[in-house]
C-alpha cells in the first residue's frame, strides 16, 4: 500500500479525514490552506504483470530476447518469438518492441497516434491569410481544397470532432474568390 500524500509546504503526511472533503482545509503541522482530492485507485494494490513461462524443455521455442522464457507469440511484423513480458498486443496484433518503435516513427500504426495535421485549421488561416495579405487569389482555392479534401480526416487528438473550421474556411474563401472575380471582371471591362 502507498504512503498517504504529504502537505505541499512542510512534507507532513496528511491524515485521512483530509482527503475528498471539497474545501480547503488547514494542515496540522504548518497550518497551510489544503485541499486534497485523491482517487480510490490511489490505494489499490499494484497488478504485478506477466513474468513469462519458464522454458522446461530445450526444443520449446525461445523468447528471441529473453532466452530462458518460452515463446508465447510471434510478433506480426519481423516474425521473432515473444515472450509473455515482451508480447505487446495492439489491434489484435502482436509486436516485440523494437518493430512498435520503427512502426510508431514512420506513422504505420493509427492507434498509436499522437500528432495529428489540424487540415481544418489550416484551411481557416489561409482563408483568413488572404483577407490580411490580399493574397486571396492564391489562398482561397487552397482553403477551399483543404477543407473539402480533408473534409473526412479526423481532426485534433485532444479536441473533439467539429466541422466549423472548415465550413467557416470554404465561406471565407468563397467570398474571396467572388471579390477577386470581379474585381478581375471590373478591371477587365473597364480597361479593354
Amino acid at each position: 500500500m502507498k504512503a498517504a500524500p504529504s502537505c505541499t509546504k512542510c512534507s507532513t503526511p496528511l491524515p485521512a479525514d483530509l482527503f475528498n472533503s471539497g474545501e480547503y482545509l488547514a494542515c496540522l503541522q504548518c497550518n497551510s490552506q489544503l485541499r486534497v482530492e485523491i482517487l480510490p485507485a490511489y490505494f489499490r494494490e499494484e497488478q504485478k504483470g506477466s513474468a513469462g513461462e519458464a522454458l522446461l524443455i530445450d526444443s520449446e521455442a525461445s523468447c528471441f530476447y529473453h532466452q530462458q522464457k518460452k515463446a508465447a507469440v510471434v510478433c506480426s511484423s519481423c516474425g521473432r518469438f515473444l515472450c509473455a513480458l515482451c508480447d505487446i498486443e495492439l489491434d489484435n496484433a502482436h509486436y516485440c518492441s523494437n518493430c512498435l518503435e520503427v512502426a510508431k516513427e514512420k506513422g504505420k500504426l493509427a492507434a498509436i497516434e499522437n500528432t495529428r495535421r489540424l487540415y481544418d485549421t489550416l484551411a481557416l488561416q489561409l482563408a483568413l491569410v488572404g483577407f490580411i495579405f490580399y493574397f486571396a487569389l492564391f489562398t482561397a482555392p487552397l482553403a477551399i481544397y483543404f477543407a473539402v479534401k480533408h473534409w473526412k480526416t479526423p481532426s485534433s487528438v485532444v479536441r473533439g470532432p467539429s466541422k466549423w473550421r472548415q465550413i467557416t474556411a470554404i465561406i471565407i474563401a468563397s467570398i474571396q474568390l467572388i471579390g477577386v472575380l470581379v474585381l478581375i471582371g471590373f478591371l477587365v471591362t473597364r480597361f479593354w
